[in-house]
């Protein structure tokens, strides 16, 4: 068989899948997505009971449509139609990967994850709180490796913070600045 036939063979499953919902749809957002994705930002830091309230959910709507979606380079993952979860790059920098409460634990994040590496193929840095294991554990399971603890003052909500990079080819335990 063929590579180019194997190739077909498997973006033809792959099409199957998507269609019937068992894998989400990563695509690139557009200004129209700006409010689902205050959606799901807004209902995925609820669950974080742990962050300040900094701004009201108006303040915030227009954050996501006017800065994230506006000048970051932004996808959604979609299933059943609707977005469900959504990553924002800055250069290097994610600053953003947020999956709806309701989603999460469904590949989702891992989806956008592996679109984001697509698209900055050689090096991600980001930051998490401290206090988000569950997010700390994702991303060191991803091959995300530690590079510094922060105090929080670099950050508006004031809380502790992690710098996390990834690098292509790297192994857990290997940061390299």
């Amino acid at each position: 068989m063929s590579k180019a036939f194997t190739y077909l063979l498997r973006l033809r499953k792959m099409a199957e899948l998507t269609a019937h919902d068992a894998l989400p749809l990563v695509r690139r957002a557009w200004h129209g997505d700006a409010e689902r994705i205050a959606d799901v930002f807004l209902a995925a830091r609820g669950q974080m009971t742990y962050l300040p309230q900094s701004h009201t959910d108006e303040e915030t709507r227009a954050w996501i449509a006017g800065v994230v979606v506006a000048r970051q380079e932004t996808w959604v993952a979609e299933l059943h139609g609707q977005v469900t979860g959504f990553a924002a790059l800055d250069g290097q920098w994610l600053e953003h990967l947020y999956v709806a409460p309701e989603a999460q634990g469904h590949g989702i994040g891992s989806a956008l994850l592996a679109q984001v590496r697509k698209v900055r193929p050689g090096l991600l840095d980001l930051h998490v709180f401290q206090r988000n294991t569950g997010a700390r554990r994702f991303y060191e399971r991803h091959g995300f490796t530690l590079v510094t603890l922060g105090d929080g003052t670099d950050n508006e909500e004031n809380l502790p913070d992690a710098h996390y990079r990834w690098r292509a080819g790297s192994r857990p335990g290997d940061v390299r600045q």
